[in-house]
C-alpha cells in the first residue's frame, strides 16, 4: 500500500488537544485538509507525522514547542501605559489586536491582561509553548 512522502499532496483529518484533553481544533466537522507535504504551511511535527502513513492508517502523535509552535518568548510581552491605546478602544482579556509596525508589517497581539493603568500584550503564537496532542488520520493521498 502506499505511504506518504515529501511532496505529496494529501488529504487528513485530525483533532489537535492540549495535554489535559481540551480540544483546540479539529477538522471532523469539515472536509480533509489538504496540503503538499513538505511546503512548510503546517507546524513541522504535524507534516514529520504524516510521512510513512497509508491512507486510512491513524495514529497519535504528541509534538513538543520546538515541532509545533516554537517556544514562549517572553520578551514578546509587553505592558503598555493603559493611555496608550485609544480610549474608545474596549480591551478584554482574549482579544486579538492587529497593529502595524514601522516596517508595514501587521503583527497579531493577544491581549492578556487589562487594569486601570496598563495592558499586557503577547505577540507569541497562542500555542507557543505548549507541548499538542494530535490525533491524526490520513484519508487520502491524492
Amino acid at each position: 500500500m502506499a505511504q506518504a512522502r515529501n511532496g505529496d499532496t494529501v488529504k487528513v483529518h485530525y483533532t489537535g488537544k492540549f495535554e489535559d484533553g481540551a480540544v483546540f481544533d479539529s477538522s471532523s466537522n469539515r472536509d480533509p485538509m489538504q496540503f503538499v507535504i513538505g511546503e512548510g504551511r503546517l507546524i513541522p511535527g504535524f507534516e514529520k507525522a504524516i510521512v510513512g502513513m497509508s491512507p486510512g492508517e491513524s495514529k497519535s502523535v504528541t509534538l513538543l514547542p520546538e515541532e509545533a509552535y516554537g517556544p514562549h518568548h517572553e520578551q514578546m510581552v509587553q505592558v503598555i501605559d493603559r493611555k496608550q491605546v485609544p480610549s474608545n478602544l474596549k480591551l478584554e482579556v482574549g482579544q486579538q489586536l492587529e497593529v502595524r509596525r514601522p516596517d508595514g508589517q501587521i503583527t497579531l497581539l493577544m491581549v492578556t491582561d487589562v487594569s486601570d493603568s496598563s495592558v499586557t500584550l503577547d505577540a507569541n503564537h497562542p500555542l507557543a509553548g505548549k507541548n499538542l496532542i494530535f490525533d491524526i488520520e490520513l484519508v487520502e493521498i491524492v
